[in-house]
C-alpha cells in the first residue's frame, strides 16, 4: 500500500520534518493499518469547505488500491469494494465518515490550519494534539473506513462513502443525491463513546443576527482610559454533546462584564468573542473606555465555574497597541450588552420520559461588534423540529427588537430512533460476545449525518458508533487508543456478521 506521510507540501521543511517524527509515532500503534492512516490523513490540512486536498488523498488512496470510486459535485467521495470470497450474494452494507475537522486553538499558539498537517503527541493511552484540535472527529472513522478498504477482511459488498463540510452545515450529505447509496445498511464512524451504539440524532439550525449601530463623534482617546476586559481559559466543547455538562460560555461571561463597565459610565468600543457555531466559546475580549477615577473589576464572574472550567480567567487591563477607534453611542451600547445577555445559551429542554437526553439547546457561539456593524451567530439544536424552530426564533428575538436583521439558515433534520432495527441486535451482540457486557444503545444530542442520509434512503437502516474521544471541538481533544482497538475490533466483527 502507498505511503502518503509527509505529503504535506505547503509545510516549512522544519514543520514537516517534526510532523512526520510524530506521525511515525502515532503509526506504529496498533492496530497499526488504522493508526497509520489516521497519522497519513493528519498530515493533510482539511478545514471545512476546503477539503480538496483530503478528497484527493482519498481518490489517490482508492486508486492505488485499484478500487472504483466516484467525486460527486459537492466533493463528496464514494469508493466501492467487492465482497470477499463466499460473501458475493450478501447485501451491500455502508461505511461512512467525514474528511473535515473542526479548527480551534488555544490562545497564544500561532498555528496555520491550511497549510500545515496536526503536531500529534502521546500522553499514556492517549493521542493528542499540541495546543489545537486533533481531528480524531472523524479523522479516526475516516482512517477505520480506509482500512477496511485496504484489509484483506472477510465483508459483505461495500459502499464507503466520504463526505465534506460536516461541520460546518453538513452540505456535503446534503449535496448526495438520493438513491446514490444502494446498500440496506449503513455504519456511521463518527460517534465519541467506544460503550454507546447511537440509533439517533438531533437536527440543527443556524441563527445569525446582524446590523448597524450609531457611534459617537469625537476623540475616543479623550473619553477615558482605554481597557480591554478579556476572558479566556474556559473549558469550551463540543456545543451539541457537551451543552448540559454547565460549563462557561465566554460571550455571556464578557457580556456581564461589559454590564458593569457600563453601570460604571464606561463606552463601548469593540466586542470579539467566540468562534465556531459548533464549539462553545472559550475567548472573548472587548474594548471599553472608562472614565477617569473610575474602576472595574472582574472579581466572582469566574466563581460559579470552578469546577466545569478550573483555568477560567475574567480581567481587566490596559489597553496596549490597541486600535480604540469611535466608541458605540451609549443608550445602543446599553440595548447590545442587554441583547446579549437576554440571549439563550444552554439546555432548553429534556426528552420527555429520557431525561438524560437533551431534546432541545443553543449555544451562543460569536459575538463581534466593530466599526458600526455587529453579528450575532448561534447554532440551535434539537430532535424534534417544531420546538427546535421555535427556540431558534426566541433566540433571535433580543436581536430582532435591537433592529438586527435575523436569519435562520442551514437546517437540517434530526434522526429518529429505531431501536428494532436489525443492526442495532447485531451490533449489541458483537459488542456483548467481544467485551462481555451490553452496550449502551441510545440518542445524542449531536447532529449526524445520518438524519439527511436517512431522508434521501428512507429504507436503509443506520447505527453509528466510535472510540472514546474526548475534548472534541476543543484544543483539549484527545482519542484514547485502546478504545481505538476495540473499536477497530467491533466494527470487523460487525463486517464478517453482516
Amino acid at each position: 500500500m502507498q505511503s502518503f506521510i509527509g505529503s504535506n507540501a505547503n509545510a516549512s521543511d522544519n514543520a514537516g520534518a517534526s510532523a512526520h517524527a510524530i506521525s511515525s509515532a502515532v503509526a506504529e500503534l496498533q492496530p497499526q493499518p488504522l493508526w497509520r492512516l489516521f497519522a497519513e490523513f493528519n498530515a493533510v490540512p482539511r478545514p471545512s469547505k476546503n477539503e480538496a486536498r483530503a478528497v484527493h488523498f482519498v481518490e489517490r488512496f482508492a486508486a492505488s488500491l485499484g478500487l472504483p470510486f466516484q467525486t460527486d459535485a459537492t466533493g463528496n467521495v464514494l469508493v466501492r469494494k467487492p465482497a470477499s470470497q463466499g460473501r458475493e450474494g450478501h447485501p451491500t452494507v455502508a461505511l461512512q465518515s467525514h474528511l473535515d475537522m473542526v479548527h480551534q486553538q488555544n490562545a497564544g499558539r500561532d498555528f496555520e490550519f491550511d497549510l500545515y498537517g496536526i503536531e500529534m503527541e502521546l500522553e499514556g493511552d492517549w493521542v493528542k494534539a499540541r495546543g489545537t484540535t486533533l481531528g480524531a472527529d472523524n479523522g479516526i472513522g475516516v482512517a477505520a473506513c480506509m482500512a477496511v478498504l485496504a484489509s484483506d477482511l472477510p465483508h459483505p459488498p461495500l459502499e464507503v462513502l466520504f463526505t465534506v463540510d460536516e461541520e460546518t452545515g453538513m452540505t456535503g450529505a446534503k449535496g448526495l443525491s438520493a438513491g446514490t447509496l444502494q446498500a440496506r445498511t449503513l455504519l456511521n464512524t463518527d460517534s465519541e463513546d467506544e460503550s454507546e451504539l447511537t440509533i439517533g440524532c438531533a437536527g440543527g439550525v443556524d441563527v445569525v443576527a446582524e446590523g448597524t449601530y450609531p457611534m459617537e463623534t469625537g476623540n475616543a482617546a479623550a473619553e477615558g482610559q482605554a481597557l480591554l476586559l478579556e476572558v479566556r481559559g474556559a473549558t469550551g466543547g463540543h456545543s451539541g454533546m457537551d451543552i448540559h455538562r454547565g460549563r462557561a460560555n465566554a460571550n455571556l461571561l464578557l457580556a456581564a462584564l461589559l454590564r458593569r463597565a457600563l453601570e460604571a459610565g464606561g463606552k463601548l468600543v469593540w466586542v470579539d468573542g467566540g468562534g465556531l457555531r459548533n464549539a462553545l466559546p472559550r475567548e472573548a475580549r472587548a474594548l471599553v473606555l472608562l472614565p477617569a477615577g473610575a474602576s472595574l473589576s472582574a472579581d466572582g464572574l469566574s466563581e460559579p465555574f470552578r469546577e466545569t472550567d478550573p483555568a477560567l480567567t475574567c480581567e481587566v487591563r490596559p489597553a496596549v497597541d490597541e486600535d480604540a477607534g469611535r466608541p458605540v453611542e451609549d443608550s445602543f451600547a446599553r440595548a447590545f450588552v442587554q441583547a446579549l445577555e437576554s440571549t439563550p445559551h444552554g439546555v432548553h429542554s429534556r426528552t420527555p420520559g429520557a431525561p438524560e437526553l437533551v431534546q432541545t439547546s443553543n449555544n451562543l457561539a460569536r459575538v463581534k461588534l466593530q466599526n458600526g456593524h455587529f453579528e450575532v451567530a448561534c447554532l440551535t439544536r434539537g430532535s424534534v423540529d417544531a420546538e427546535k424552530l421555535s427556540h431558534a426564533e426566541a433566540v433571535g428575538a433580543p436581536w430582532r427588537a435591537l433592529g438586527a436583521k435575523v436569519h435562520l439558515s442551514g437546517d437540517y433534520p434530526g434522526w429518529a430512533p429505531r431501536p428494532e432495527a436489525r443492526v442495532v441486535a447485531l451490533m449489541s451482540e458483537c459488542y456483548r460476545e467481544l467485551f462481555g457486557s451490553a452496550p449502551h444503545v441510545t440518542a445524542c444530542h449531536a447532529g449526524l449525518e445520518c438524519g439527511i442520509l436517512g431522508s434521501s434512503h428512507p429504507d436503509m437502516e443506520m447505527i453509528s458508533f466510535g472510540p472514546n474521544i474526548r475534548g472534541a471541538h476543543s484544543p483539549d481533544e484527545r482519542v484514547q487508543i485502546s478504545s481505538v482497538g476495540r473499536f477497530w475490533r467491533l466494527l470487523c466483527r460487525t463486517l464478517e456478521r453482516l
